[in-house]
């Protein structure tokens, strides 16, 4: 498969987590958006690394460690997501303007 594919693959899924970001009010759903920004952005670290024949797999070790950033963000955003949801009753960001309980 040639190079133009997956920046195109990659650049459709930023693509659309950018607009689930931006049209989303629920903050699950924001949060899955930038999950797969995320994802688009590993594809094109893969794909360039795998274009650029490098012996060092920088591309893989950047792509394992935006996982696991990603990963880290998933479990504290969650928790966040769900205090607010219990002490507000409700994940809409539209809620969540002011920052007093």
């Amino acid at each position: 498969m040639l190079l133009n594919q997956f920046l195109v693959l990659g650049a459709a899924l930023f693509a659309f987590g950018v607009y689930g970001l931006l049209v989303r009010r629920n903050v699950v759903l924001i949060l899955l958006s930038v999950e797969l920004m995320l994802n688009a952005v590993n594809i094109n670290l893969i794909a360039f690394e795998s274009y650029l024949v490098s012996a060092q797999a920088v591309g893989q070790v950047f792509a394992i460690f935006v996982i696991t950033v990603a990963a880290a963000e998933v479990g504290i955003g969650l928790a966040i997501v769900l205090m607010i949801f219990r002490n507000r009753k409700s994940a809409n960001v539209d809620d969540l303007s002011l920052m007093r309980w």
